[in-house]
């Protein structure tokens, strides 16, 4: 497949290791993939579903104990511990890779190693980075196909160099004890061991497109973020993008895949999905912030996906799509999950492959079950989704989950003020029967689990980056979630959010002015489009209110959070904090 000596020399290495019976190098071709598919079939590792309902699609269950990502099983493993940070968990490298030969050593035995050739972004992109994956599933690579750009055009692209990802996967014995997902920043190197669940085994995903390419951002002066890029067309038919990073479940690929309200539709105005997760960012050479999606495809949540909170999402796994630990409908060989539609099966299996009753009140589906589906199926995918130069960024939305605090939204005052209010990002849990507020989790830029070098360092890179960025855009803050005393969400939320979304891209443009508070600018009601729904100007005005008791204790908790990431906190963010405290006298 290829002359590259860096390569052959690598896979000789880790084949040397694990001990496959055979490699099988991914051409990308539909040939291979369609036998690798019916392979998948026949030992049972995937099932295939209804060709006439859902065509071309499959289902997948993973062992019991494997089914989400394990951030106590995630290290960063640089020289010295200062510099993976406080916030990541870290072993000395040489100690980790010795633990972790010993678990590779042998785990591929009498299977079939398969080396996967993909690209994070376009081939010949600029944004575009290669990676090769080796692993022992099957399952993996058909993931890995859909997520990712997988070809002999990548090997091409390569050339003679040995400027790649090197991804070591083998699912071993999937023991929960023994299961690690390492990254070697330093030396480009992610292995992942005892799991088959995608978060852990995609290599590209978390791991690359975040971690290691956070790392590599930082080097080489460009940004990897846990965002989604969605573009707004108005009746002129001119686009502005907007990226968003949000906590988990707090409706990131619904904003993604967004369908306008009824009254910006008979405008003309289009919403399209660039990316639902992960955008690397660039300076372009009209000194703005330009943004890619490099991933292929979509992961996502299959609970709660239906057709009110996400239409878009469910068009798009109807066809090409993987569906990880769902229900599987036995009436028709489709799938189910909670939250699809009021029709659960009779006839049915749960996510583990048992008999299930949709009336013994156990869910059928896991959680955090998925499916993978390609972003080109998605019913507003943008056209620009393999532009190589990526989109401008008009503005960049932080949120989070709060009950009280944070307002509908806030634009900040500078670059700086808005590096800090994302880098203080928070989601409360909520116990919704009772309207209590538990804990909250500080998520900074909602990259918490994915920083791959130390948090007050990345923060930094954050503050360098404004500094170069000739035209940067705009910072905001969202928050969909405020409640009443009794526990209800006032905001209606979904499609509604994009009255939001008009009011920042109308202050992007200079179109309408904002009243000062303590924490920033937040809107004047009347410029919050209410026009149909069910809500009074005086309802806005409460969601707009910034209550200065609550923000003091916030503060507080700020305090905290910056001096449990140690020492690398820049000094700009504790600036922003005491013009904070200072506004809230």
């Amino acid at each position: 497949m290829t002359p590259n000596k860096h390569i052959l020399k690598w896979v000789d290495e880790m084949a040397a290791m694990t001990q496959p019976d055979r490699i099988v190098w991914i051409d990308g071709s539909e040939e291979q993939i369609d036998a690798l598919r019916r392979e998948a079939v026949g030992t049972g590792e995937m099932i295939k579903l209804n060709e006439n309902l859902l065509p071309n699609c499959y289902l997948h269950r993973t062992a019991v104990n494997d089914v989400a990502r394990v951030e106590g099983r995630t290290y960063i493993c640089t020289k010295t511990k200062e510099d993976a940070g406080t916030i990541n968990n870290w072993m000395d490298p040489a100690e980790m890779y010795a633990k972790l030969t010993k678990l590779f050593t042998g785990s591929m035995k009498g299977k079939t190693m398969y080396a996967i050739p993909y690209s994070m972004s376009v081939v010949g992109s600029p944004f575009a980075k290669y990676g090769i994956e080796l692993t022992d599933s099957i399952y993996v690579v058909l993931n890995m196909v859909i997520m990712t750009r997988v070809g002999a055009n990548v090997i091409e692209a390569l050339g003679d160099g040995d400027d790649f990802i090197k991804g070591l996967h083998a699912k071993a014995q999937l023991d929960e004890e023994n299961r690690y997902i390492v990254h070697f920043p330093e030396d480009n190197t992610i292995w992942s061991v005892n799991s088959g669940y995608g978060g852990n085994v995609l290599l590209g995903k978390k791991c690359f497109a975040l971690r290691i390419a956070s790392f590599l951002g930082r080097n080489e002066g460009w940004m990897a973020e846990h965002m989604l890029i969605l573009g707004i067309e108005n009746p002129k038919g001119e686009i502005s993008y907007i990226t968003a990073a949000f906590p988990s479940a707090c409706g990131k690929t619904n904003l993604a895949m967004l369908i306008p309200p009824e009254i910006y539709q008979k405008q003309g105005y289009k919403v399209w999905c660039v990316g639902d997760d992960i955008a690397w960012l660039r300076i372009g050479e009209d000194g703005r912030l330009w943004a890619v999606n490099p991933e292929n495809g979509f992961f996502g949540v299959a609970p709660g996906t239906n057709q009110k909170s996400n239409p878009n999402a469910l068009a798009t796994t109807m066809r090409d799509t993987i569906f990880t630990n769902v229900v599987h409908n036995m009436e028709n060989n489709t799938v189910w999950w909670e939250g699809l539609d009021k029709n659960p099966p009779k006839s049915a299996l749960n996510w583990k492959g048992e008999i299930w009753d949709c009336e013994s009140g156990e869910k059928g589906a896991h959680p955090n079950s998925r499916f993978t589906a390609l972003a080109k199926n998605c019913p507003c995918i943008s056209s620009e989704f393999d532009n190589p130069k990526g989109v401008p960024v008009t503005a960049i939305v932080f949120g989070g989950r709060r009950a009280k605090t944070a307002p509908l939204v806030y634009q900040s005052r500078s670059w700086n003020h808005g590096v800090f209010v994302g880098s203080v990002m928070a989601s409360e849990t909520t116990a919704a029967a009772t309207g209590a507020v538990g804990v909250v989790r500080r998520d900074p830029m909602a990259m918490r689990p994915f920083v791959g070098y130390d948090m007050g360092d990345y923060f930094a890179h954050w503050i360098a980056m404004g500094k170069k960025i000739p035209n940067p855009p705009k910072i905001f803050n969202v928050n969909w979630f405020r409640t009443d005393d009794e526990g209800h969400f006032i905001w209606p939320g979904f499609g509604d959010n994009m009255r939001v979304l008009m009011w920042i891209l109308a202050r992007c443009n200079n179109e309408v002015d904002a009243v000062e508070t303590p924490i920033g600018y937040v809107p004047k009601a009347e410029d919050i489009n209410i026009e149909g729904l069910d809500i009074d100007i005086d309802t806005i005005k409460g969601l707009l209110d910034v209550d200065k008791a609550l923000w003091t204790e916030e503060a507080a908790g700020i305090d905290d959070f910056y001096k449990s990431i140690g020492d690398r906190v820049p000094k700009e963010l504790w600036d922003e904090y005491e013009i904070l405290k200072a506004n809230l006298k």
